[in-house]
């Protein structure tokens, strides 16, 4: 393995319905442009209303879909296997869509090889949703103001 990868992050965003529009995509290759981000694997699971599950590939896309993510098939790698996917599946709720994402941060990875060659090790590190900030900082502010 090489120094010289960056951190890496699983991505599992839900949908309701059975109907993904790929809607996000702009968005992804946005960021896959830019360098901030390179996708390594993707996929798109669906639970059925009566509960069976799809795990869609690129080919099984609507042909708008597809088109808005062929730029990012040259980055799947498969290391998502259809275990994972289905075990991913179990917990979702019926007549529900999830985008599966694996992607590596590529803004981090010098910062990752510097880390690694010193000797250190991640020792922790949680994302904070947007949405749990902003309540926090309305939180404060609401305190500010009494």
């Amino acid at each position: 393995m090489t120094d010289k990868i960056g951190p890496m992050e699983l991505i599992v965003l839900g949908f309701e319905g059975n109907n993904f529009t790929g809607a996000i995509t702009p968005a992804l290759l946005d960021l896959v442009d830019r360098g901030i981000v390179r996708i390594v694997d993707l996929a798109i699971v669906i639970k059925k209303a009566d509960g069976e599950t799809m795990i869609l590939e690129m080919q099984d896309l609507s042909a708008d879909v597809a088109a808005a993510m062929v730029r990012l098939a040259g980055e799947i790698s498969g290391l998502m296997s259809e275990a994972d996917l289905l075990e991913l599946a179990e917990d979702m709720v019926p007549n529900s869509t999830v985008a599966v994402f694996l992607c590596e941060h590529l803004w981090a990875t010098n910062f990752a090889t510097a880390v690694r060659s010193a000797g250190g090790t991640l020792v922790m590190s949680e994302r904070i949703p947007g949405d749990v900030i902003d309540a926090a900082r309305e939180g404060l502010l609401a305190l500010g103001a009494e």
